[in-house]
């Protein structure tokens, strides 16, 4: 289907001739004012010129981007219409579902079915399904693999159908890599052509590290699940012109640091500088000699830094990637034609206007990781001993004895890889000379004997490095880091050194790509010696897929209370993410992944501490198997071919014998399956009117929980392990499903019921409703007393009384991944208003799409500095306002206490747009665009 024909009040539309091709396109030089702008505004204004209509965009708001102001905060709405969506099965399964939903429901409202459609190319890539059940031996790969299937049969053929039944939508099947790597390597066009025209690539993606593209010179950034589906369906995304912050490279990364150390610097820098909302643009010298695979590493973490996109122009070095990945001649031809003629292309000498200005000398960045819970918390590695030693004071009870009996050097000397568990000992000697040799530095300490019969004996203490995962999209499509990593495994290996016995090791590249490079460069070898074994090609560890413990060391940790650590290549390490048995969670490059595997303890002192021995007996320090720059830039010459990206996505939406022999209905609407534990028809549109009832006031509602600062939507949304005891659990078991296979909560997306159950269940969650409890708890103020009881269970109680419900927290509220069921999850548990200090970007815009009102505290006020404790009633008035078709700057809120006295305060109304009023006053967004489907 064509998009209706531009209105081209500039005279912008001309024709573009390559070779012998020919393509309509819109001139920017066409629009005054357009030299001046940034690269990601340029690609905005393209965008408003080729889809101007006169009504949702019209020649006012092209004129008002070309005159964009870069110190005014923003306040201009537009609409962007992406060239394509991509998804992830986590979140683009709901999408699918959502979808299908819509078909039964125009059906319903007597429209066609086959209206709902995408109308723009949507990609989803199966990634988020691997779980690490199986570690540290050859067949790991095989097996994870069909443990996969077997959990996920339901889900698959579910997306099958969705393959066939929906046009323009592509999935690319399980074992294949990560989305984000397989956008950059294979599904990015850089410049599209598409129904004769040519125009700039742009996504939008149900994962918040889609911005990983930018690194290609590709607009696009994560969107909640709610929003892909309204672009898919032809709705623009409404948005403010933003903020653009200038980030200037200079210098080059020195020797011993990596790509990883520079994200990591980067991420520090712009949360301290606060880019939230705004788009952040790379420019300058140093920007041609950044690889595009390290641009692709900084862009991919543009949500730890809370950016809405980090991107780099297209220059030369993009065309190297796009030629060295195989994409076809008249591509990159066009391509380097279109950037050159829209002046998209990367130079130099031209700098744009930003609001505002950062700068980084490459060769400053120094080895770092990040934690003990959050990316922006780097640490230099030369301080990540005391570092640890200083956050692991947070997690310990202080009454656990810190024993003080005073060492001697001689005896410190005797613990030569650290003063930590590094050595397999299990006599008592060896514990007490162990926790002395702790006690001495002043830490807590509880040495624990752990016997295994893979394993042996070893003694685990606090620190203790129990999952060291190279996984993620952040650094496995980067090569310098991950043949870098592979390097330091060959040298280990050749020193005589080896992985402590608790260690779980898991290797889980973005794409088969890497496993090839490995191969031809004979390193796999190496790796499988230190236990890294390919383990699956997906989103692992990072996305709380990491797999069980073993027994007796998950039974170890827990029966004592052990403080142990993860530390992964990935970019996200929020607490209760990575896995339950695992408090402290630290990001590091490849490299230095294994390193810690090696060290086996986070209390390790890299240049004081030897990772062991050599045959001869000397000492081993992390330095003497650091590979250098060179060899890793020769080996990534001699191993990396353009062959392999072509022959490896010739047939990348096959899947082979497993995908293509899946069962699979058909038909236009789904088959739903009654007994289905996986997926299910939602509620959103049932008793749904071709007209929305107006809006109203709330009144009597109770707080539900009351939460603090930096609440994520990892606390929110259902994520990683569902527990036998949570109401998710319970459903499960009611269900016949066996403790063995629920599966996580992720691969059960498409089901409304468990996802409800697992809304604000997080096992870190903390409300404030109650003393000292963690995990998905609340006061249910329905039963005499208000005692503790689950938050779905008491979100029922309430629904059955009638009583509305609201949610307060403090700042950042809704801050990382865009997980449209952080929203979803609040509105089928009957909140009707969320009132934060300050709200994330994405999740505010999916609340609205869910039919929740954002509203926040008075600036400088809090739940707390107001008196609030969430024991109140609470009265919201003006609301109503939006029937009129305006949108309040403010609501009166009135808490009302058990004794009868009242709080009354304004809060802010954060529907930022027209388009978010639209979206709200119809109940959510898929609802405003059914009824404009069947209007």
């Amino acid at each position: 289907m064509t998009a209706p024909a531009s209105k081209d009040s500039f005279g912008a539309r001309d024709t573009l001739k390559v070779g012998d091709a020919s393509y309509e396109v819109f001139r920017l030089n066409k629009v005054e004012g357009s030299e001046r702008l940034p690269y990601s505004l340029k690609i905005l204004l393209e965008n408003l010129l080729r889809t101007e209509d006169g009504a949702n965009i019209t020649a006012g708001h092209i004129r008002a981007l070309a005159g964009w102001d870069p110190k005014a905060e923003p306040s201009t709405e537009i609409q962007f219409t992406p060239a394509r969506v991509i998804m992830q099965d986590f979140t683009g399964v709901p999408c699918v579902v959502d979808l299908a939903t819509m078909r039964e429901a125009v059906t319903e409202l007597g429209g066609d079915p086959d209206k709902v459609n995408p109308l723009a190319p949507a990609e989803l890539v199966i990634d988020h399904s691997v779980i690490i059940d199986v570690f540290g031996r050859a067949d790991a790969f095989e097996r994870n693999v069909e443990i996969e299937y077997e959990r996920n049969r339901e889900r698959y053929q579910f997306l099958r159908w969705g393959q066939n039944a929906f046009q323009e939508f592509k999935v690319v099947p399980p074992g294949t890599g990560i989305v984000h790597q397989v956008n950059i390597e294979y599904l990015a066009r850089t410049v599209m052509a598409r129904n004769g025209q040519a125009y700039p690539d742009t996504c939008v993606g149900t994962d918040s590290h889609t911005t990983m593209v930018n690194g290609l010179g590709v607009l696009g950034w994560g969107v909640g699940g709610i929003e892909a589906e309204a672009a898919m369906l032809g709705q623009p995304v409404s948005m403010l012109i933003p903020r653009v912050v200038g980030f200037k490279l200079t210098g080059e990364i020195p020797a011993g640091a990596t790509a990883t150390d520079v994200v990591l610097t980067i991420t520090e820098m712009l949360r301290k500088h606060g880019v939230v909302g705004k788009f952040v643009e790379f420019y300058g010298d140093g920007v041609g000699a950044v690889p595009l695979a390290n641009r692709a590493t900084i862009g991919n973490m543009s949500p730890e830094f809370g950016s809405t996109a980090a991107i780099f122009p297209i220059d030369g070095e993009t065309l190297r990637y796009l030629t060295l990945t195989g994409r076809p001649a008249e591509q990159l031809a066009l391509v380097e034609a279109y950037a050159k003629e829209q002046g998209l292309w990367h130079d130099p000498a031209h700098e744009p206007v930003y609001s505002e200005y950062l700068e980084l000398d490459l060769s400053t960045v120094v080895p770092s990781i990040a934690g003990p819970k959050r990316p922006q918390d780097r640490i230099e590695l030369t301080d990540s001993k005391s570092s640890f030693r200083k956050s692991l004071h947070d997690y310990v009870e202080e009454n656990y004895p810190v024993p003080h009996t005073k060492v001697d050097e001689a005896s410190e000397e005797s613990f030569p890889a650290s003063d930590a568990p590094s050595l397999s000992f299990a006599d008592e000697d060896a514990v007490a000379a162990h926790s002395a040799a702790n006690g001495s530095s002043g830490r807590p300490s509880k040495p624990v004997t752990v016997t295994s019969d893979e394993r042996g004996e070893f003694v685990l203490d606090h620190g203790a490095v129990v999952i060291a995962s190279i996984t993620s999209c952040t650094n496995t499509s980067n090569p310098s880091v991950m043949l870098g990593a592979a390097l330091l495994a060959r040298n280990a290996v050749e020193k005589g050194l080896s992985v402590k016995p608790w260690v779980k090791t898991s290797m889980a590249p973005g794409s088969q790509v890497v496993t090839n490079y490995y191969e031809k460069a004979g390193l796999w070898p190496y790796l499988e010696k230190l236990g890294y074994h390919l383990v699956g090609y997906g989103c692992t560890t990072c996305i709380g897929n990491s797999g069980p413990l073993p027994d007796e060391i998950s039974a170890a940790v827990q029966d004592n209370d052990l403080t142990v650590v993860s530390v992964l290549s990935g970019n996200r390490n929020f607490e209760g993410r990575i896995n339950p048995d695992v408090k402290m969670n630290y990001l590091a490059s490849p490299p230095l992944v294994i390193a810690y595997a090696l060290a086996g303890t986070m209390d390790f002192d890299f240049d004081e501490q030897p990772l062991g021995t050599d045959a001869d007996g000397n000492a081993v320090f992390l330095k003497d198997i650091w590979p250098s720059p060179q060899e890793i830039q020769q080996t990534i010459d001699k191993a990396i071919t353009q062959e392999m990206f072509t022959k490896d996505y010739a047939d990348v939406f096959d899947g082979g014998e497993r995908w293509k022999s899946l069962p699979t209905p058909e038909g236009k609407t789904f088959a739903w399956d009654a007994e289905s534990t996986y997926v299910r028809k939602p509620p959103y549109f049932e008793g749904m009117a071709a007209e929305p009832a107006p809006v109203t006031d709330i009144s009597g509602a109770r707080v539900l929980a009351l939460l603090g600062d930096s609440v994520t939507t990892d606390h929110i949304s259902p994520a990683g392990a569902i527990k036998a005891d949570s109401p998710a659990g319970r459903y499960l078991q009611e269900h016949g499903i066996e403790r063995k296979d629920f599966n996580s909560y992720g691969s059960r997306r498409g089901n409304h019921e468990v996802m409800i159950r697992g809304t604000f269940a997080n096992i870190r969650l903390r409300n404030q409703l109650l003393d000292d409890v963690q995990g998905g708890y609340t006061r249910d103020f329905t039963k005499d007393g208000a005692p503790q009881s689950f938050i779905y269970d008491a979100a029922q109680n309430y629904a059955e009384a009638g009583t509305p419900l609201v949610v307060l927290g403090g700042k950042e509220y809704g801050s990382g991944s865009s997980r449209d069921w952080a929203a979803k999850g609040t509105s089928l548990l009957g909140v009707r208003a969320v009132i934060t200090e300050s709200f994330e970007r994405i999740h505010r815009s999916n609340l609205i799409g869910m039919g929740v009102i954002p509203l926040q505290f008075p600036e400088g006020q809090s739940a707390k500095s107001l008196g609030l404790d969430g024991t109140e009633t609470y009265d919201i008035a003006g609301i109503t306002k939006l029937n009129d078709g305006e949108t309040p700057g403010s609501v009166a809120v009135t808490a009302t206490r058990a004794d009868g006295s009242k709080v009354e305060f304004d809060a802010v109304v954060r529907i930022d747009t027209p388009g978010e009023a639209d979206y709200y006053r119809n109940g959510g967004i898929l609802q405003y665009v059914l009824r404009k489907m069947t209007a």
